[in-house]
């Protein structure tokens, strides 16, 4: 006979379990798979899985650090990463270290250059920092983070041989990327097949109960629930992401497109990029990158961007710095001619004078060369300290003269300089 305190404890987490608010975890999700949510099956049913489970789940997310910085649409998926820590689940961040020496052919037309392993090893200390106001680093238990070479690196070729042995060259030329290029001709190398496989096995490796991953990675997490159950454990679950939209409303978030929000750029550079977030992506924004409530948003879509700036520039910098680059941001686009710390600044230690105007926008980074700074001054897009400079020949002779000003170039692109 159970005690009346004992039973009440009982139906109460019973209760919980009815009661228990998955908004997280559908929230900015695109796909689960499989997903039955009318079955009482925990391989079926993630909901199930998470209620019914004596411990942490263990969530996979993998990244091959090829590059060496992240911008909005790479903090996706690790945002959903932190709401599964945020609700007791363990996060598992597999830093591709052998995977980026091959790099993941999904969505490529061409083979990618392999990285040396300093070149790995540099980026992925790199994406680490990045990811600390991302990610909770510092909660026991929480966070694991592992390298795939430790296993990749140890395999024999007799495994390797097991592992090829579970797929067929018709089930590869299935995945997205491949078909086209072998249609077109353009070579698909035997190292690139290896890329799913390895993906796959890095489930295998660390066990994993769930693996987050972008709409094109479906392929790949399949391929790890396949290998799971080959080597006799319990297939993951794939759970899906939108790929990010640009600031140009057009493509996908691209550095190599230039319509990216860098994590790591400051305050007001990050705050003028999204204020001007075009207002058919502003929800999604919303939803995929900020915790605000949907339904609560400000109906002018003006406060709404301004809103999603400010909220998205505090999770990185912080709320003082974000409320000073939105008076910083409302003082340039005004022409004012003061300034606030927000704008970041540019040492003329770097030029010599005396110095043409549309030099200093080059080696400033303003542009992305002499011609082009010339054309913006030709086009009226230059201005120092909130005046236009319209003489393409305009020359500066010492730095004294610029020494505290703000060179601007459009609404979103400004340095302080200094001497």
């Amino acid at each position: 006979m159970l005690q009346p305190n004992l039973r009440l404890i009982i139906v109460h987490c019973s209760l919980l379990i009815e009661m228990a608010d998955f908004s997280w975890l559908y929230r900015g999700t695109t796909e689960i798979f499989p997903h039955q949510p009318d079955s009482e099956d925990p391989g079926e049913n993630l909901e199930r899985l998470i209620e019914t489970s004596d411990r942490p789940l263990r969530v996979k997310l993998g990244i091959d650090p090829t590059g060496s910085a992240l911008h909005l649409g790479h903090s996706i998926p690790f945002r959903k990463l932190r709401a599964f820590q945020d609700a007791g689940h363990t996060a598992i961040v597999i830093i591709g270290d052998f995977t980026a020496r091959i790099g993941d052919p999904t969505g490529k037309s061409e083979v990618r250059r392999q990285l040396t392993p300093d070149e790995v090893k540099r980026n992925a200390e790199t994406y680490l920092e990045q990811l600390r106001p991302v990610l909770d680093f510092d909660t026991r238990d929480r966070l694991e983070i592992r390298y795939n070479s430790e296993w990749l690196s140890q395999l024999d070729l007799a495994k390797t041989l097991e592992l090829l042995a579970t797929m067929t060259v018709g089930q590869m030329l299935a995945k997205e990327g491949f078909a086209e290029r072998y249609a077109a001709g353009n070579p698909i190398y035997l190292h690139e097949f290896f890329y799913p496989l390895m993906q796959g096995y890095d489930s295998v490796a660390v066990r994993a109960d769930v693996e987050l991953g972008g709409t094109d990675q479906k392929f790949n997490l399949a391929v790890g629930r396949d290998l799971q159950r080959h080597f006799g454990q319990k297939p993951q679950f794939g759970l899906l992401l939108p790929i990010l939209i640009g600031t140009d409303g057009v493509q996908k978030m691209s550095k190599s497109l230039n319509n990216f929000v860098g994590l790591q750029e400051d305050a007001l550079s990050m705050y003028s990029k999204l204020e001007k977030t075009p207002d058919d992506l502003i929800q999604d924004y919303f939803e995929l990158l900020t915790h605000q409530d949907l339904t609560a948003l400000p109906d002018n879509p003006r406060e709404r961007q301004k809103e999603l700036a400010l909220n998205v520039v505090a999770q990185y910098h912080g709320e003082a710095a974000a409320k000073e680059a939105q008076t910083a941001a409302i003082t340039l686009v005004q022409g004012g001619d003061k300034t606030t710390e927000a704008v970041p600044e540019f040492s003329l230690g770097e030029v010599e004078f005396p110095a043409k105007l549309f030099y200093i926008l080059n080696a400033s980074g303003l542009c992305k060369s002499s011609g082009e700074g010339r054309r913006q001054i030709q086009n009226g897009a230059v201005r120092l300290d909130g005046d236009r400079v319209s003489d393409v020949n305009f020359t500066v002779e010492s730095p004294e003269q610029l020494h505290g000003k703000v060179l601007q170039v459009g609404k979103k692109k400004f340095v302080r300089l200094e001497r």
